[in-house]
């Protein structure tokens, strides 16, 4: 509106010297800004009545670089805008429209780089003159979209590909061969009502002779034999890090999963939660992996209830350790498996997957070996 009062004022200033000065030609000027300065702010609000833009977005969930299509949808006002511009968080470069005096559908595409979730504000519909002297502002009647992008999952490479050797694949074949029956529950766990079936040897008698009920003990396995992927999002130097590492851990568990099962332990969680292929806990699963944030460079907390497993340990760690940190190294009594970003110097991987490498630690409680002062400086810890 700045520019429109100053197009009125120059018309009244040319328009008034015409006048002291008898000038003739200053008249048709003076008259053309003062014309111009009035009708531009006027068709702008005129057209800007009953005008808006909605998106139609009708996803909330989306993986990584993965393309979605949506729509705008505009509607015009009174009179038609003579210059409309739409502004949306999902397209890169606002994207004008003619003159219109109906209702116009857009439609559009955008995608995610990068994981977490996203809020999109509703589009604004910007109403202008040709020259640019008012403006009108028509936001959005849409409520505030929230968008989760996923981390994606690729395939895992065996380290040499299809003439690599056997062992090569080791911790991907260890974890499918790990025994798919629970082992032996032994560990009295509490007390829950009695099911039908349930055998009497866990009945709770002592119980049922206070008048407590008809109880059962409620039992626990000593140990667990399916694979445990470890997400340690500790002091990543950059972020593309944590995210290659939020990439493996998830193309490491979805394969698991597939594969007979697994564990996934992530930052902030005491408990390691099951998956087994099914579409459920694997949804669940992945919506806390695009939610995982940097942490503090301290030990993983988290592994504390996490007990001793007999099968293999994955641990997929954000920043280029050169051993499983001493909190994690008895969890398994199995293989474990260090997934670092990028590769470590004078080491061979086992397998890349998502721009990390796993490598094999065969050693019960030691690492890969390197030089010690290289050892040292990329465990940093």
């Amino acid at each position: 509106m700045k520019r429109a009062r100053g197009i009125v004022a120059a018309g009244i200033g040319l328009t008034v010297m015409a006048r002291l000065f008898d000038a003739v030609p200053l008249y048709v000027p003076g008259l053309a800004f003062l014309l111009i300065g009035i009708a531009a702010p006027l068709w702008t609000r005129l057209a800007a009545r009953g005008a808006g833009v909605d998106r139609r977005l009708n996803i909330r969930r989306i993986e990584e670089d993965q393309e979605f299509e949506f729509e705008l949808v505009v509607r015009c006002g009174r009179m038609p805008a003579l210059s409309a511009t739409v502004l949306d968080p999902l397209c890169a470069d606002p994207f004008a429209l003619g003159p219109r005096r109906r209702t116009h559908t857009h439609t559009a595409t955008a995608s995610f780089p990068r994981r977490g979730l996203r809020r999109l504000d509703p589009p604004v519909l910007l109403i202008r003159d040709p020259f640019d002297l008012a403006r009108r502002v028509c936001a959005g009647t849409g409520a505030v979209h929230e968008l989760l992008v996923l981390p994606r999952t690729e395939p895992i490479r065996v380290a040499g590909g299809a003439g690599a050797p056997a062992s090569g694949a080791m911790s991907l074949q260890l974890a499918s061969r790990a025994p798919r029956a629970a082992v032996a529950e032994v560990e009295i766990d509490g007390l829950r009502p009695y099911r039908e079936g349930t055998s009497a040897s866990r009945i709770h008698w002592a119980a049922m002779a206070r008048g407590a009920g008809l109880l059962e003990r409620r039992l626990r396995a000593e140990s667990d034999s399916r694979p445990l992927v470890v997400l340690d999002a500790r002091g990543a130097a950059v972020p593309e890090d944590l995210d290659a590492a939020v990439r493996a851990a998830a193309s490491i568990t979805l394969e698991l999963a597939r594969r007979g099962g697994c564990a996934l332990l992530l930052p902030g969680e005491r408990r390691a939660s099951p998956l087994d292929g099914g579409v459920g806990p694997w949804t669940a699963a992945h919506a806390r992996l695009a939610m995982v944030q940097s942490t503090p460079g301290t030990p993983p907390p988290f592994l504390a209830g996490v007990g001793v497993r007999d099968g293999p340990t994955f641990y997929v760690a954000a920043r280029r350790l050169a051993r499983i940190p001493a909190a994690a190294d008895g969890v398994a009594r199995a293989a474990r498996v260090l997934v670092v970003p990028g590769q470590l110097p004078g080491r061979a991987a086992s397998f890349e997957v998502a721009g990390c490498s796993g490598y094999e630690l065969r050693a019960r409680h030691g690492a890969p070996r390197a030089p010690a002062g290289r050892a040292r400086a990329a465990a940093g810890a």
